[in-house]
């Protein structure tokens, strides 16, 4: 007997293999917690100046201790900043706003894996891991990008996270994100 698997689904769903005693079922991957399950690296922007634009790159190279090399504007807590996809899209629909989710100013956008609440996890985004120090509090310049955006990010950590960078690495948009450390 052979199962279906439909990974690319764009919807939840259980997929029955048979039914009787022998029944087994099958859980999409969009059943299972969003904190837990597997996501992806959707873009990477360089702060190459202060206050300056942020520019997209393909991949960018992960220094322990420090961040992304040519990004400027970090610190010792905070050398990497990340909003999640899912949250950005919903921020738009609720404001009626189409934004670039770059004016957010943060360097990694994943999609796939929830970022809310993780202060102290590990994030491993390709070969990187990252320790996740805390939310992102969203300051003025979000409302220079959209009226009312920086309230509508503040509940939930809508703002995204910053993060620490654990090792020397290469990232690259596309890459998968996974957590190391259970919910």
């Amino acid at each position: 007997m052979r199962w279906k698997r439909d990974f690319a689904a764009t919807s939840p769903r259980i997929i029955l293999g048979a039914t009787g005693p022998r029944a087994k079922i099958f859980v999409s991957p969009h059943l299972w917690s969003h904190h837990d399950r597997m996501g992806r690296l959707e873009a990477i922007w360089l702060k190459r100046a202060y206050r300056g634009p942020m520019d997209e790159v393909p991949e960018a190279a992960a220094v322990a201790g420090r961040g992304l090399d040519g990004n400027v504007d970090r610190s010792r807590r905070r050398q990497v900043t990340l909003i999640e996809r899912e949250v950005w899209e919903r921020l738009m629909r609720e404001l009626d706003a189409d934004v670039s989710p770059s004016a957010r100013r943060a360097n990694l956008m994943v999609s796939g894996v929830a970022l809310a609440n993780t202060r102290g996890r590990t994030l491993r985004v390709g070969g990187v891991r990252l320790a996740i120090g805390g939310e992102t509090t969203p300051c003025e310049r979000m409302d220079e990008a959209f009226p009312g955006l920086r309230a509508a990010m503040r509940p939930g950590w809508g703002g995204g996270v910053f993060a620490q960078v654990l090792d020397d690495g290469v990232i690259t948009v596309g890459d998968a994100v996974t957590w190391e450390d259970p919910a």
